[in-house]
């Protein structure tokens, strides 16, 4: 087992020798990716995606990215092409072929296929002279001087600035259509994401209890409220009008100020004119707002007035933070 020091020493040369990889790409970005940018954009099919060997799983990353940022695409394995998988291929879609090389026997036989086909054929290729670069209508300059494996066998820098070409891509892609906030979040429903993206204030406020008192309700009645409802707060309205809001805070800062809670009322209790959102904010920003007030508890609010409260445990238990 190598020493602590050569270990460590080992990461930080593959992380340099990754970096200037990809650093290096910046050198092959010319009228060829600016022309594939626009070709796809205009285009009327799909990209599809294709490679062998960890080439096809990079391919299915950049797959997973483009879909997720509006450019539909499809994976097809090279070595499943030439058995039946060529069938998913549209007159109008556009083939993307991802080798370092460009020699590989499976590319070799698939690239004529597809040029039978009449698709537009892109190479994302590390050898400007190798068979795929030669067939490729357009090429994606993706060599690297050398891999990041001792032995320069395992494909490392090389995938490295395969998925970085592809992630440069995507993002050209995705600022060509224009795809905002709300594009991502229709394509990214589930998990935390989704929800950053989607879910509003007012979806949370739904879920939770209402609690409301009147200016001149006891002290006893305003604990009560608090308790029974379990969001450490109470909104005081007079009608529809929001006058302001009582915490579990302010009934013990009042504790501590008083003995006689006789003449006391929630109207005393209550700090004026709390922090407030409509129901249509995105619970995101509700956060921030919770976080710039140092508060736990944002009302929220509808054309109507008072349409409930969101705690900063709420935003929690959705992985909103």
């Amino acid at each position: 087992m190598k020493s602590k020091k050569s270990i460590i020493q080992d990461a930080i040369s593959t992380l340099n020798l990754e970096a200037q990889a990809i650093l290096g790409l910046v050198q092959n970005i010319n009228d060829d990716f600016e022309k594939i940018v626009r070709l796809i954009v205009s285009s009327k099919g799909r990209v599809i995606i294709t490679g062998i060997g960890k080439s096809a799983i990079i391919a299915q990353k950049i797959v997973a990215t483009f879909n997720s940022t509006g450019t539909p695409s499809i994976f097809m394995h090279a070595a499943d092409a030439v058995h039946g998988d060529l069938g998913m291929i549209r007159e109008n879609d556009i083939v993307i072929c991802l080798s370092k090389s460009g020699n590989t026997p499976e590319i070799k036989v698939l690239t004529p296929l597809l040029k039978q086909t009449g698709n537009i054929i892109i190479g994302m290729v590390g050898h400007l002279n190798s068979d795929l670069a030669i067939q490729a209508d357009y090429i994606l300059n993706t060599y690297v001087e050398k891999e990041a494996c001792p032995h320069n066998l395992a494909p490392t820098t090389s995938t490295a600035a395969q998925l970085a070409m592809g992630d440069a891509l995507a993002i050209c892609l995705l600022n060509a259509r224009n795809f905002n906030e709300d594009d991502f979040g229709k394509f990214h429903p589930g998990g935390a994401l989704g929800k950053k993206l989607y879910l509003r204030a007012g979806d949370i406020a739904l879920k939770n209890a209402k609690p409301s008192i009147h200016p001149m309700a006891s002290v006893k009645d305003v604990i009560i409220e608090i308790s029974q409802n379990r969001l450490g707060a109470v909104v005081v309205i007079d009608g529809d009008e929001i006058l302001g809001i009582i915490t579990d805070g302010d009934i013990r800062r009042m504790l501590e100020q008083h003995s006689d809670l006789t003449n006391i009322t929630a109207g005393d209790l209550m700090s004026a004119d709390p922090k407030r959102v409509d129901k249509d904010v995105l619970a995101m920003q509700a956060l921030e707002i919770i976080k710039e007030n140092n508060i736990t508890q944002l009302l929220i609010t509808d054309k109507k007035g008072y349409f409930g409260m969101v705690h900063l445990h709420d935003l929690l238990q959705e992985g909103i933070i």
